[in-house]
């Protein structure tokens, strides 16, 4: 398995990927947000490859807290192919994620995920790597 950083050339493995974390999306969509993405020096993208086949992902934003000094980075997009679960790969990511946390000096790196049933199973891979339930989301939509 080898883990990179992700290229405009990945769009393709991307967009399909976003179908396997359960948000369907074109192409043509995928290339707009990973523009955006890709120019911003606070966002990092990591893929992993298992016999040449791109089959994960992980999207990383660099924050900064407001009630205390320094930063953290948070994951904002974590997948696995469901055809490649339960091999490792979330795994190597998330310990990607962290290593590069750490080189850039985040105090600490957090996540959301949703509180889904079929999310059960992300739970317990987040907790079983040292993550503890901290708080409750709350989203709207504005538009």
């Amino acid at each position: 398995m080898e883990i990179r950083e992700a290229t405009m050339n990945d769009i393709v493995e991307l967009t399909r990927l976003m179908e396997h974390l359960g948000y369907p999306t074109t192409i043509e969509n995928m290339k707009k947000r990973f523009i955006n993405i890709e120019s911003n020096p606070d966002y990092k993208t990591f893929l992993a490859a298992y016999d040449g086949k791109i089959v994960g992902m992980i999207g990383l934003v660099k924050g900064f807290y407001y009630e205390m000094d320094g930063f953290y980075v948070r994951i904002v997009a974590l997948v696995v192919d469901s055809n490649y679960r339960n091999q490792g790969i979330g795994k190597k990511l998330l310990e990607e994620a962290e290593m590069w946390a750490r080189k850039i000096g985040a105090n600490g790196i957090g996540l959301n995920s949703g509180n889904r049933s079929e999310r059960i199973n992300a739970h317990n891979f987040y907790k079983n790597r040292g993550y503890i339930e901290k708080s409750i989301g709350f989203a709207k939509s504005i538009i």
